[in-house]
């Protein structure tokens, strides 16, 4: 099937990139007056609104029924993106503020936290970015603190410099000199190494081993089982409740369904995973999430990496009338600057 765009020359494109241009701007259904003053082409306003008609019947622009003027669609939209957006690089201002506050030195799960915040804050939407799964992370150090009989804290230093401290429950009591051997085990012979390869190897040798290290082997298997696994993936969000001021989201339904997904974050966190192998920006507009609640949104994503790994997306969800000019450069940017401060080594974009 031909993109719509195919069957319209650029006078119909040119009116339409001026439609939603303006639409975003002032949110406002758009007549055939308005755009005669406002797209610069020498055309009356009953040429106008036969391109109107046009645009109306194969689905791009729509007239609410309160008003004589017109509002894109989701298709529009997904036209204005794709072949009719002329996309700048991010000011100078916006960076600097972005660079500020995304730098190497700050932990993971802050350099997480700030990027969804300023990507809340820069756009005025909801800002997302999933977490990396920490088993991606090699471990550094590990430290045991008996707590009582069976419950242990858990210490555990990553090569980003995130620390996480776990309390576990063992099946059987350890001494403090059997938790200290452990981890002085698990240290010599593990540390630099992702978490997933230890649980592997320390079954290796468990089977191959014959002697008196079995029993310390065996402690290391047990804590290492509770200790190095790497939990769940999550999804940080930032600023949902920007959401509820916009005239586009103004259905008390459609926000209550929101926001329900935004406290479930599983379908969320699915649709970005959808994102986790694309080059570059990715857009879904309205139904092309795949989810109901989002209906309304547009939600833009890029990937971003460390030492050449995809580590998670972040992105910004907002409704579909939403400067995407401005917000598709913001994404790149953010998520350029998020991997190069995971990955110390690499050149600041």
């Amino acid at each position: 099937m031909a993109h719509p765009i195919a069957h319209l020359d650029a006078r119909a494109r040119g009116l339409l990139r001026s439609l939603i241009a303006q639409y975003i701007r002032d949110g406002e259904p758009v007549g055939s007056r308005t755009l005669a003053k406002q797209s610069g082409l020498d055309v009356s306003p009953a040429t106008i609104r036969n391109i109107m008609a046009d645009l109306e019947e194969i689905g791009l622009v729509v007239a609410p029924h309160t008003s004589a003027g017109r509002i894109p669609t989701a298709q529009g939209y997904r036209v204005f993106v794709d072949s009719l957006l002329q996309v700048q690089p991010l000011g100078e201002g916006d960076l600097g503020r972005l660079r500020q506050s995304v730098h190497a030195g700050a932990g993971t799960q802050t350099l997480l936290t700030n990027a969804s915040q300023l990507l809340s804050a820069m756009s005025h939407f909801v800002g997302v970015v999933t977490v990396p799964r920490r088993e991606q992370f090699a471990f550094k150090h590990i430290d045991f603190v008996p707590i009582d009989a069976q419950r242990v804290l858990v210490i555990l230093v990553f090569t980003d410099n995130e620390v996480q401290n776990r309390i576990i429950t063992t099946r059987r009591a350890y001494t403090p000199s059997e938790l200290e051997q452990t981890a002085n085990y698990l240290n010599a012979h593990f540390a630099g190494r992702p978490l997933r390869e230890i649980h592997a190897a320390l079954m290796r040798e468990l089977r191959d081993t014959r002697s008196a290290m079995e029993r310390v082997l065996g402690a290391a298997m047990e804590v290492a089982e509770h200790a190095l696994d790497p939990g769940d993936e999550d999804v940080l969000l930032a600023g949902q409740t920007r959401l509820m001021g916009l005239q586009d989201l103004s259905d008390v339904e459609r926000l209550r369904e929101l926001f329900e997904a935004f406290s479930r974050k599983r379908e969320i966190l699915q649709l970005l995973e959808r994102c986790i192998h694309a080059q570059g920006v990715r857009i879904f507009i309205g139904e092309e999430t795949g989810l109901a609640p989002l209906g309304g949104c547009t939600v833009v994503t890029a990937p971003y990496a460390a030492d050449g790994k995809v580590l998670g997306v972040l992105g910004v969800i907002g409704p579909t009338r939403m400067a995407y000019e401005r917000v598709i450069p913001m994404v790149q940017a953010t998520a350029d600057l998020l991997g190069a401060a995971l990955n110390p080594g690499s050149p600041t974009p």
